[in-house]
């Protein structure tokens, strides 16, 4: 798969990616940069002070008050000093907060906005790490290290001035300290900003295995597969260790030559200045300023290394924030939108094939970018480039409005990725799926995924209350009229338990709704795609951890409350296949045959197989008169 490599932008074009988003806060940043630089002056008049103050001294004409009044003079410069750092502070503070919030709001809106596709490929650390960790550290960046970067150049550079101006003899032995640091920073950069990178990039995959093992956290313990676990964690932590301790060293190297070589350098301009205040060539006062004044520059040199990591960190930090967002979605509005004012729901599918990884289907890429939606970002293993996987080879298929059609065939068969293109979770690589007789890629998004609901397998649930869940794409959320299709929603999808959880229907349920059983998760995702009122709805398997009685109450229910909305149900057992209108047989990615669930068995031997091969019995009971473990420790939970 396409990597981009540390260093393979340049680091100016990178950090002038930020323009347009730093533009707003521009005048702030300035203020509080030309205040830092007035602190920095202020500090430099000190050592000025200073020289006067001494040359005097040395003289015969000093009074008591020109004395007082220097220190008068260096009082009021540090009040001053400090009333800038204040100052600095309250102006760049809040407008980098605001920076930071705003980008990261952008990144989440982005990433809802891309594919399932995207997702697919991309670790959730990987881009929980660009939207906390990286975000964080570019608004530390821009209020202290941006700023104090440019000011420590301005104060070497101005402290340097006043050097030759007070004794050039010495402030060529300074400067000759500069060479090496020079050639050495053209080396610190280029293995920091590869270390950097490869930082960054595993801490994003040491929290996606994070992330992975607190949702997997019982597979792991039913199968005592934590020790396993933790060894993996544990290469995977030592591996970031040592990347950070080789930051560290480099950091740490680059310190000693920004502070070994200047004081080298004074300790010898020291004897030379010296030597030249015993000749009457140089003043003591003036001896007496260049040292502090070379003081005060060493500081912002000793602090270069830790500045100049930041700035190479923060290049990579916008890198990897500009990889999520150059990403492209294919599954877009389109230019000249259709719309159906009275939707009557027959959904076709019209010789549809569908190849996962396939290019036609990917995203447009962003500046830079390879031709892929969703690259994977660079990660401390490179993945292989995905091979198209052709999963529906030319399906068609027609449903009219309010029939319940029931989709069956053998695991792979690609009935789950079929209804995910209704919705356009993925998109089509040939063919057309229709509603109504209109193509659903020239049907605006929002109108088009509130016409079709959906309900996975998979039940993926919110931490937030039953009802927030249930609600969450209907089309009112208050009032009488949301509670009405709350109860309602509740009721066809027999999920009455709600009302009697610890907080009834305002009880949060946990991250991904463990708190509750595989059954009662299942209704509550159920009752969520009624509450929609779609007039397409599409069913992944929604009833397989309840039991046969619960089923058949849910189904009639359904029937009942759904009597003009077309159903697609992907259908796992004999009970539910039975209560289709009418089912179609998918085999090796198309239709091979469409009826009655009798007259399938009657002429299909396959459908036979298929039925035969169907379990009776849920994989989770879900027994209102007979709870499982689960439900009763939700029940007791809280």
């Amino acid at each position: 798969m396409p990597q981009t490599q540390p260093g393979s932008t340049p680091y100016w074009a990178s950090i002038a990616r930020l323009g347009p988003l730093v533009r707003p806060i521009v005048p702030r940043l300035l203020m509080g940069l030309v205040v830092a630089l007035a602190a920095s002056a202020l500090a430099l008049a000190v050592p000025q002070v200073l020289r006067l103050v001494i040359d005097d001294l040395a003289g015969s004409g000093t009074q008591p008050s020109a004395v007082w009044g220097a220190a008068g003079v260096v009082l009021l410069l540090g009040v001053l000093e400090a009333s800038m750092i204040y100052l600095r502070r309250v102006l760049v503070i809040e407008p980098s907060i605001t920076l930071e919030r705003q980008m990261r709001v952008a990144l989440y809106d982005h990433l809802q906005d891309l594919p399932v596709a995207f997702h697919d490929r991309w670790g959730s650390g990987q881009l929980l790490s660009r939207s906390i960790a990286d975000l964080s550290f570019l608004r530390r960046w821009l209020a202290f290290g941006a700023i104090f970067l440019v000011v420590s150049v301005s104060t070497v550079a101005l402290g340097v001035v006043l050097l030759f101006t007070l004794a050039w003899q010495l402030a060529l032995i300074f400067l000759a300290a500069a060479l090496p640091i020079m050639v050495y920073g053209a080396i610190f950069r280029r293995r920091f900003s590869r270390a950097t990178r490869r930082s960054q990039d595993q801490a994003g995959d040491l929290a996606t295995t994070v992330e992975e093992s607190v949702h997997g956290i019982r597979v792991l313990k039913a199968f005592g597969r934590s020790r396993e676990a933790l060894e993996g964690f544990t290469e995977q932590a030592q591996q970031l260790r040592e990347t950070e301790v080789a930051k560290s060293r480099h950091q740490a190297i680059f310190s000693l030559v920004v502070t070994l070589l200047p004081e080298l350098a004074l300790g010898v301009g020291l004897m030379v200045g010296l030597w030249l205040a015993a000749t009457g060539q140089l003043s003591i006062g003036s001896l007496a300023a260049f040292f502090a004044t070379a003081a005060a520059v060493a500081q912002p040199v000793e602090a270069s290394g830790m500045l100049v990591g930041m700035a190479l960190t923060a290049k990579t930090a916008v890198d990897r924030h500009f990889e999520v967002m150059d990403a492209r979605s294919a599954i877009t509005d389109p230019a000249a939108p259709r719309h159906l004012a009275q939707p009557r729901g027959a959904l076709a599918f019209r010789d549809v094939r569908f190849a996962f990884n396939a290019p036609e289907a990917a995203a447009a890429p962003g500046p830079g970018r390879a031709a892929h939606d969703g690259a994977r970002p660079p990660r401390t293993g490179s993945a292989p480039e995905p091979v198209p996987r052709e999963v529906l080879r030319g399906v068609t298929l027609a449903i009219r409005p309010g029939e319940t059609m029931a989709l069956v065939g053998a695991t792979g068969s690609g009935k789950s990725t079929l209804l995910q293109l209704v919705p356009r979770l993925y998109d089509v690589t040939g063919g057309a799926v229709e509603i109504d007789g209109v193509d659903i890629r020239q049907l605006p998004l929002a109108e088009l995924r509130r016409l079709v609901a959906v309900a996975f397998e998979d039940t993926t649930l919110f931490s937030s209350s039953v009802r927030e869940n249930v609600l969450l794409g209907a089309p009112v959320e208050d009032g009488p009229e949301a509670q009405s299709l709350l109860e309602e929603a509740l009721d066809v999808a027999q999920a009455q338990f709600a009302h009697s959880l610890p907080d009834g229907l305002g009880t949060r349920i946990g991250e991904e709704g463990l708190s509750l059983s595989g059954g009662q998760r299942q209704r509550i995702a159920l009752a969520r795609a009624i509450a929609a009122r779609p007039a397409v709805l599409v069913l992944d398997d929604p009833l397989s951890a309840l039991d046969v009685a619960t089923e058949e109450r849910v189904s009639a229910r359904l029937g009942e409350a759904l009597a003009r909305t077309t159903t697609l149900i992907v259908a796992h057992r004999p009970s539910t296949v039975a209560l289709a209108d009418r089912v179609a047989l998918l085999r090796h990615g198309v239709v091979e045959d469409v009826g009655t669930h009798a007259e399938l068995l009657e002429r299909s031997e396959h459908y036979r197989w298929i039925i035969a091969s169907l379990p009776e019995e849920p994989r989770d009971l879900d027994r209102d008169h007979e709870p499982d473990l689960d439900d009763v420790l939700s029940e007791e939970a809280g």
